[in-house]
């Protein structure tokens, strides 16, 4: 049965802060439109988004977000961790965009990739470039980041896509 609320809401619990400086955000630690119903979403349930991915089932907007104050963090870059099922489809033709800026009011940076010859068990990551706290075009004391994966301009409908966990890591 579908959820009265559409959309699935970070849950703080599902993001990890590790020593060697990297965030992790499980599943569940992340937004994804569409994913509290489950005719387009498989969720991991609580506690278990640490070995399992969310599923895409199948949407025409994908968009899957996060944010995180980097306080005093320094250059960073953002990566998903994702695969595509055996039964993928829809990816032919589109481009699924890794955005990320600094501040609320800061300017994207994008990475643009194709997922049509990533089926197969072996997963793979997707990676934002370098982003630069203090070189940022938003006001120096916004030092939140926002990131996320889309697809939303063709329209067209696909599944199978596995996201294992989105990670900041710290450039030196």
């Amino acid at each position: 049965m579908a959820s009265s609320k559409a959309h699935h809401d970070s849950e703080s619990g599902s993001i990890e802060e590790n020593p060697d400086g990297t965030i992790t955000f499980f599943p569940r630690g992340l937004n994804i439109v569409w994913g509290n119903d489950q005719r387009y979403w498989k969720i991991p349930g609580p506690g278990n988004d640490r070995n399992n991915p969310a599923e895409l089932i199948q949407v025409s907007w994908l968009e899957v977000t996060g944010s995180y104050d980097l306080k005093d963090k320094k250059k960073c870059t953002v990566q998903f961790d994702l695969s595509l099922k055996s039964d993928a489809f829809g990816w032919n033709g589109c481009q699924v965009y890794l955005m990320a800026k600094i501040g609320r009011k800061g300017k994207y940076k994008w990475t643009k990739v194709s997922l049509k010859d990533q089926t197969g068990s072996q997963g793979f990551t997707v990676s934002s470039n370098v982003l630069d706290p203090d070189s940022s075009s938003s006001n120096s004391d916004d030092k939140k980041l926002y990131f996320g994966l889309y697809e939303v301009w063709t329209g067209k409908w696909k599944g199978g896509l596995q996201i294992h966990k989105a990670i900041i890591k710290p450039v030196q």
